[in-house]
């Protein structure tokens, strides 16, 4: 690409965005940053229970297209506290217990964040014949109490939610690295869809709704909500998917798709497959290249909420190829957000009022 779509307000929003925590159930003020951003490009704002939030364009128009990404991200919750004061947790949404060991994390309370460490025996007192490996039963974190009550003076309490503090970095100019990249890239990306729209005073003939979901790391729970108040007639939906270039990925099982080389075009039931013919046709037309996908069953994606929802929604699935999924070193391309926000940007431009995508027509 020769002119980048991301200026310095972009990646400006970008950090704040990331470094902000919001994990699933908490993504309020992630929400509050993001519903900020957007505000100078939408007609209107409107909210749900448990904390959706979306931008709507043209509000008054009967057909309606939703853009689609998740707030949330991983975190785990406090569930039992020792009398030693040292925390057993259990996973919010798919926390990985192998990455946790010698972690530093944020204790969120009523009173603000306590620090603790995921502590883990020095390698000098492990049995190396029968060494145990990290499990969601033995990690612990110490936050330096010597006693339950001390602990519950703190403000821990079981139920209190944990997020790990790592912070956005760019890593040899083009690589964005963060935690919760899955899928605040997705939340980012579309509001930069709709700031394009509003620079380039492009005229849609449709209500365009830029839907940044909750609580899809526990089962798309959110988009589940959405879908059936705002009855989209057109769902894209952007997540992130596997880099499988990386050690211990087997291609045969999860195809190929690597950082650098375009947006991930999926192929699977719940996606309607004219309207995936149309951004296929939109990123060859306008040269955003790009990688495709096989999705067996299910996307794992809120593209399934939407899909299977009001009666079926024609929805399509766009994705952001990212390493070390639900670590804390998450790694996406430069290259790979901007051609991302292009092709959902030349494909709604592409889309008319009243677009059936039939099979029959």
């Amino acid at each position: 690409m020769t002119t980048s779509i991301l200026n310095d307000k972009s990646l400006e929003f970008l950090e704040k965005y990331l470094n902000n925590a919001s994990p699933t159930g908490y993504e309020w003020e992630g929400q509050k940053i993001w519903m900020h951003y957007l505000k100078p490009y939408v007609d209107e704002f409107f909210t749900d229970t448990y904390g959706t939030a979306v931008g709507v364009i043209n509000p008054k128009a009967k057909f309606k297209v939703v853009i689609e990404g998740h707030a949330d991200e991983i975190s785990w919750y406090v569930n039992y506290i020792c009398d030693n004061g040292l925390l057993y947790v259990i996973r919010n949404g798919g926390s990985d217990h192998q990455i946790a060991p010698s972690k530093i994390v944020n204790i969120h309370t009523k009173n603000g964040i306590r620090k603790g460490v995921f502590g883990w025996p020095a390698i000098h007192t492990r049995d190396k014949s029968k060494e145990e490996a990290p499990k969601p039963e033995n990690i612990f974190i110490d936050v330096g109490a010597k006693d339950k009550e001390e602990v519950e003076k703190m403000g821990i309490h079981v139920g209190c939610v944990i997020t790990y503090p790592d912070q956005f970095h760019i890593l040899n100019e083009d690589k964005f690295v963060c935690r919760a990249l899955d899928n605040r890239m997705g939340g980012f990306m579309i509001a930069e869809v709709a700031r394009l729209l509003h620079e380039n005073k492009a005229k849609l003939p449709f209500g365009l709704y830029i839907t940044n979901s909750v609580q899809e790391e526990i089962g798309l729970r959110g988009a589940e909500m959405i879908a059936a108040r705002i009855k989209p007639n057109i769902a894209i939906v952007t997540d992130v998917t596997h880099d499988t270039t990386t050690p211990m990925i087997d291609k045969k099982k999860q195809g190929l798709a690597e950082i650098g080389c375009g947006p991930v075009i999926a192929y699977a039931p719940a996606v309607q497959q004219k309207l995936r013919d149309l951004i296929v046709d939109t990123a060859e037309k306008k040269m955003i290249p790009f990688q495709r996908a096989a999705l067996s069953r299910a996307t794992g994606t809120d593209t399934d909420a939407f899909a299977y929802s009001n009666g079926g929604v024609a929805s399509a699935l766009i994705s952001l190829p990212l390493r070390y999924m639900h670590t804390t070193v998450e790694m996406v391309h430069r290259d790979d957000v901007e051609n991302v926000i292009k092709l959902i940007y030349e494909t709604l431009l592409n889309i008319k009022d009243g677009d059936s995508f039939s099979y029959f027509v």
